[in-house]
């Protein structure tokens, strides 16, 4: 990936022993603070051995820049010979073991067990589960498409269609282990001036995302360039009539315009007092 004109560049390594999905959500967020620059992002999983930390240390190595900007390496190597040798790269070695896991053997007066994959070795346990069976509940109700079982939500999205109901459905599920079902409201809904029938017993339960209308008709757009459905003056029409509607039925809402999936989904937590169910 090129950088923008005007724009520097600097290479990102995510360097574990096991996922790397750790160092990269840590990373994600420590990089997220500098909008100034081009982050190229580059995960290397599974370095277990010290033949895969060589050739991590060669390919760092070779993305340093003529003018000596180092590329950042955010290492999570529970192996502390794998570690002490990556450290070796000429790239900025920025070490959350160490960093996190040393003063935190100080405080608790407890060894850790530098297990790798310990994080995510949880195929076995109740969280884990949990969080299956919210995914295959929020695919089996998403978009209104199955009524039966909607008494074990925990929560029910509600919203013109493509304002984001799907994608927040499976993030609640994925990472809390939320039962989250969603519906449509479509233009029928509006000319009744009601909720669809199956919804009103669960008003406890329901949340709504809204959209800007500018930004609805984009992404309709993508699915139905040129039709009615993603014209901008359905659009406008769609979101103020579901607005309304929310209004009227006193329905928490929020615009999901300008957040993001992780935004709004602990926006939804906190509104319905859900506990999270990460761990």
């Amino acid at each position: 990936m090129s950088a923008l004109p005007g724009r520097p560049q600097r290479t990102v390594f995510f360097v574990s022993d096991g996922t790397g999905i750790t160092a990269e959500t840590f990373g994600h967020s420590l990089l997220a603070q500098f909008e100034g620059v081009e982050f190229q992002q580059v995960r290397m999983p599974f370095i277990d051995t010290l033949e895969k930390a060589s050739e991590v240390i060669q390919r760092i190595n070779r993305v340093v820049e003529p003018g000596g900007a180092r590329p950042i390496v955010f290492s999570t190597l529970v192996n502390a010979e794998i570690n002490a040798a990556v450290r070796c790269s000429k790239g900025l070695f920025l070490d959350m073991i160490q960093t996190f896991v040393e003063p935190l053997e100080k405080e608790l007066g407890v060894r850790s067990t530098h297990s790798i994959g310990k994080a995510h070795n949880i195929a076995d346990s109740k969280q884990y589960n949990s969080r299956i069976e919210a995914i295959n509940f929020a695919l089996s109700h998403d978009d209104g498409q199955l009524h039966r079982g909607l008494e074990k939500a925990h929560v029910i999205l509600v919203g013109v269609s493509r304002s984001g109901k799907t994608p927040t459905s499976l993030y609640l599920a994925m990472q809390y282990g939320v039962k989250a079902a969603n519906y449509p409201l479509v233009p029928e809904d509006f000319e009744r001036g009601r909720l669809p029938s199956v919804l009103p017993g669960y008003r406890a339960k329901l949340f709504g995302l809204s959209i800007s209308p500018e930004r609805l008709a984009e992404v309709r757009n993508e699915r139905r360039p040129g039709s009615r459905y993603a014209s901008l003056e359905n659009c406008r029409y769609e979101v103020n009539e579901a607005e309304l509607l929310m209004r009227k039925e006193g329905i928490h809402w929020l615009s999901s315009t300008a957040k993001s999936i992780e935004e709004i989904a602990t926006t939804i937590l906190q509104e319905i007092k859900l506990e999270t169910r990460g761990f």
